[in-house]
């Protein structure tokens, strides 16, 4: 046991000094919080550029309907056609040109020409303010009061309750389970696919070296094997414990910075339409309150999810699915001499990992389904799946059987990797096909 803490030690030791482990334990956990802040934040930033926009109204009717706003102003021009505003479109400073054609109730399209892209946040104030208006004029042609139509306007906003077995209840949202699914599952794919493929590297570049031949001179082969294995495991755990308390510090002070401190904007613009009929308001609500308030929802929901429960269930995966799939690498690296010889025995490997990666999408819509529980319960995809499913809550007998059977599995694996390890690790030159490793199990002790 001394022994393989020693070669534990070592793998631990050189590398997490390595500049490539620290850089990106670094940055990784920057760049998830950036993921979630950084849109929030832009979205709340008002667009600051001065655009003035031609309107050509056929209708004559729209003049007043589309507000104003500090940055964007609409001029309505007479008599004017689309061609001649267009041959001197540079000269005019226009920001685009909004032509209003005569059949704009029938056809419910309107151009907006402009010699760049114009932006979401122009498309939907047109769109915004013109669909109140002509809603309110069709409306109003039906001779249904207006004032009606303001009272039975609804909206309606579904609040996640969920009560435990003990009565208690708490809220959230499907979204956030959704995200924290995606998220736990795609970090235990990568997780296993990187730290495993690590493995194997580490076993080849002994191996072809000749180091292990000096090593296994006073180390059995499969303690050497166990404290490259569980090396490289304390590795993972570190950057994802690091990982873990960068994120929520990340979080929590980004978080403070760009909405507790700042000032909500909980404004309503109205804008009265002027017209010879009398359409009434047109009513916007700010985009920067909405998301504002959205991300405050956002960051309230965060704190209903049981995430000890998560980490607790990630660890376990993480240890149960790195050690089988780490020890299935480890053989093949004993196996063979270089990466192009791992072609043939790399496919098996992967296509469990990639068909959980698959699954895990359909058990992010549909955690319970049949296809998500079975495969939450496979071994070789349990640790990305029941990820997944973790985060909108897991009967505990599913939990309970998808552990034993990860165990069981990782100490078979375990022990075959071993024997493949302990003949291949000494053999150099030969071509290694799957019944030579089948040999090279049987051999007995």
């Amino acid at each position: 046991m001394n022994k393989i803490s020693l070669i534990i030690q070592r793998e631990y030791s050189t590398r997490v000094k390595k500049k490539s482990f620290i850089i990106m334990t670094i940055l990784t956990p920057v760049l998830l919080v950036s993921m979630l802040l950084i849109p929030t934040y832009l979205a709340t930033k008002e667009d600051n550029q001065a655009k003035v926009i031609a309107v050509i109204d056929k209708t004559n009717i729209t003049e007043g309907a589309i507000p104003q706003t500090e940055y964007m102003k609409f001029e309505y021009i007479d008599n004017a056609e689309i061609d001649s505003i267009k041959n001197n479109f540079e000269k005019s400073g226009y920001y685009a040109i909004l032509y209003i054609p005569e059949n704009v109730l029938v056809s419910s399209k309107v151009q907006l020409y402009s010699n760049q892209q114009t932006t979401i946040g122009v498309n939907e104030h047109i769109t915004k303010a013109l669909e109140g208006f002509f809603t309110n004029i069709k409306l109003k042609n039906e001779n249904v009061p207006l004032d009606i139509m303001q009272r039975i306007a609804t909206n309606i906003n579904v609040d996640t309750i969920q009560w435990t077995s003990t009565g208690e209840e708490k809220s959230g949202k499907a979204e956030i389970a959704m995200i924290i699914g995606y998220i736990s599952g795609f970090l235990m794919y990568m997780f296993i696919f990187m730290f495993g493929a690590q493995v194997m590297r580490g076993v080849m570049e002994e191996k072809s070296n000749r180091i292990v031949e000096v090593i296994i001179s006073s180390i059995k082969p499969f303690q050497l094997m166990m404290g490259k294995v569980i090396g490289i495991a304390l590795v993972g755990l570190t950057q994802f414990l690091i990982w873990i308390a960068l994120t929520f510090g990340i979080y929590y002070g980004a978080k403070t910075l760009l909405v507790d401190g700042s000032d909500s904007k909980q404004s309503t613009m109205v804008t009265q339409s002027i017209m010879d009929k009398g359409a009434p308001a047109v009513a916007q609500v700010d985009n920067t309150a909405k998301w504002e308030q959205m991300f405050k929802e956002m960051a309230k929901n965060f704190s209903s999810v049981n995430f000890p429960m998560i980490i607790g269930c990630f660890l376990f995966f993480f240890i149960g699915g790195y050690l089988l799939y780490a020890s299935l690498y480890a053989a093949v690296g004993s196996a063979v001499d270089n990466d192009t010889d791992t072609q043939q025995f790399m496919l098996p490997i992967t296509i469990p990992i990639i068909l959980g990666l698959f699954v895990m999408i359909n058990a992010m819509q549909s955690p319970n389904s049949t296809l998500s529980v079975v495969f939450s319960l496979i071994p070789f995809t349990s640790p990305i799946v029941m990820m997944a499913r973790v985060p909108y809550g897991v009967p505990y007998w599913q939990l309970g059987v998808s552990a034993i059977l990860l165990i069981v599995t990782f100490m078979g694996t375990i022990w075959m990797a071993g024997k493949i390890y302990r003949t291949g690790i000494l053999m150099y030159g030969k071509k290694v096909n799957y019944g030579e490793l089948w040999k090279w199990i049987k051999y007995k002790n």
